[in-house]
């Protein structure tokens, strides 16, 4: 895979620094402009401020990138021909010298090939409802099966089957840790309704458990990190649960399928909510973007000590 890593990501993996990969998918596609670009730039800042290097990931021209400048970034937050890239559009989108923004799967793939163990981002992609009669399943999962990095989130989307995406996950091997918790949180909503086996106290003991997976030999795949909201901080759950409702309807009603059902649910949230979602969305991915620098400073700390 040709890879050109930014200078600071460059040094800072070179020196054994912490480094902490961020998509840009959230910032082309997720976020409405001109916030979006603003946010991006507050989501490396958080990084920072933390003790990491924040190393966005993006593609411009064809070259993939680790750690984009301000100047990609503002392209691929500013540009209206940016595609969205999983892991099987990469080669292809290289060949056609295009911008795009890459995906949990892409981002997870990429910053795990050029040696960075932790990634945050808000949600992940899992299996969606009524996938015994569509097969439809995020890449996220398959990706994070044979893929060793950490990633830090809020659950999954809590438009998908949670129940299910939990299992398939089980199945896959990918491990998950509750942080300060042992209920799996519903993204929006602090809690999904769903109980964990596994609760990390500190991002020390997150580095720890990366560390003890590394002297197994068994860091042939993900691990999750589930970093709930606050209660108080969470989309009211009753307004929640009345959005997702009458979101389902509209899919049937318009016969949404397939990849159009999540920016489709997202968008009516953001509408039905009057941006309460889009705020909620906000501050997940800026805590899980302080709580990723914080493990990734503490896997540092480790790795000099061995």
């Amino acid at each position: 895979m040709s890879i050109r890593l930014g200078d600071e990501v460059a040094a800072a993996l070179e020196q054994g620094s912490p480094v902490v990969a961020l998509e840009s998918t959230i910032v082309s596609h997720g976020l409405p402009r001109p916030d979006n670009l603003r946010i991006a730039r507050e989501i490396e800042q958080t990084v920072r401020e933390n003790g990491a290097i924040p190393a966005t990931i993006g593609m411009v021209d064809g070259e993939l990138i680790v750690g984009l400048s301000d100047a990609e970034l503002t392209r691929l937050a500013t540009s209206d021909d940016v595609i969205k890239l999983s892991v099987r559009d990469l080669a292809t989108a290289a060949a056609m010298k295009a911008d795009g923004a890459t995906t949990v799967a892409s981002t997870s793939a990429v910053a795990a090939a050029v040696g960075i163990g932790v990634f945050a981002t808000g949600g992940l992609g899992g299996v969606h409802r009524e996938a015994n009669v569509t097969f439809d399943e995020s890449a996220d999962l398959t990706t994070l099966s044979r893929t060793p990095i950490v990633v830090v989130c809020a659950g999954v989307k809590s438009i998908l089957d949670v129940g299910a995406t939990l299992e398939r996950l089980e199945t896959l091997g990918v491990g998950i840790l509750g942080y300060r918790t042992k209920r799996f949180p519903g993204f929006f909503i602090t809690d999904s309704g769903f109980e964990l086996t596994w609760e990390a106290a500190s991002p020390e003991q997150i580095a720890q458990v990366m560390l003890a997976q590394n002297d197994q030999g068994l860091h042939d795949s993900g691990i999750i990190v589930a970093n709930p909201l606050p209660v108080d901080e969470q989309l009211d759950p009753a307004l929640h649960d009345r959005t997702l409702a009458d979101g389902l309807q509209l899919l049937r009603d318009r016969k949404i399928t397939g990849k159009d059902v999540t920016p489709a649910l997202l968008a009516h949230f953001h509408s039905a909510t009057e941006g309460k979602s889009l705020d909620v969305n906000v501050r997940i991915i800026l805590r899980n973007a302080a709580l990723a620098a914080q493990i990734a400073a503490a896997a540092s700390k480790l790795a000099e000590a061995e």
